[in-house]
């Protein structure tokens, strides 16, 4: 079975100030950037056979890094591009959580209805990766593999090859720097950078 890596790009600027990056091009900020170095130092036990990311400044970067120290082909992906968050890029999530708390505490409840104004839904994000991942998974059958995206597109993937659920939204949205190990035949693990 296909191991995959689940790699979250360093922080931008916008992580740092809990904004809602969605599908925004931001580069990694200097924290983003030693995030990242951590991140790779702690992957390069792996014998990574591909990697895959998503189309922004902060994946890429990300996966360039892991691609050098892992010494394995990178493929940037169109399908790997983050949500969009509609009318909610570049706000402040605490500002969202004001605003509209009626909303806020619906994806809280079930993130699985999650729609931002005017943004991509999670049912439109999981139908848009779900049939790749299982053409990657199929492709590098008994290899490890690392794709790299941002939040929230990464726990979304995550939690699909898991078949499990999202538990906090919020939380993970401002989740950066980080990776796991995701293993259908065994237990996966998540690590902090």
């Amino acid at each position: 079975m296909c191991q995959m890596l689940v790699v979250r790009p360093g922080a931008t600027a916008l992580d740092e100030q809990e904004r809602m990056k969605g599908s925004l091009d931001i580069p990694l900020s200097e924290v983003g950037k030693q995030q990242v170095l951590k991140a790779v130092d702690q992957i390069a036990q792996f014998p990574i056979s591909a990697i895959y990311c998503g189309p922004c400044e902060s994946a890429v970067d990300t996966a360039k890094i892991l691609a050098e120290k892992a010494k394995c082909k990178l493929k940037i992906c169109p399908w790997l591009k983050n949500l969009n968050h509609g009318l909610w890029e570049g706000k402040c999530i605490e500002e969202i959580k004001r605003q509209q708390p009626k909303l806020y505490r619906q994806v809280q409840e079930n993130p699985n209805l999650f729609n931002p104004p005017e943004g991509e839904s999670l049912a439109e994000a999981q139908q848009r990766v779900g049939r790749q991942l299982q053409k990657l998974q199929k492709k590098h059958a008994s290899e490890v593999i690392a794709v790299v995206i941002p939040e929230p597109l990464a726990t979304l993937i995550a939690t699909q090859l898991k078949s499990s659920t999202i538990d906090d939204f919020w939380k993970s949205e401002c989740d950066t720097g980080t990776w796991e190990l995701i293993d259908p035949s065994g237990p996966s693990m998540k690590v902090l950078a």
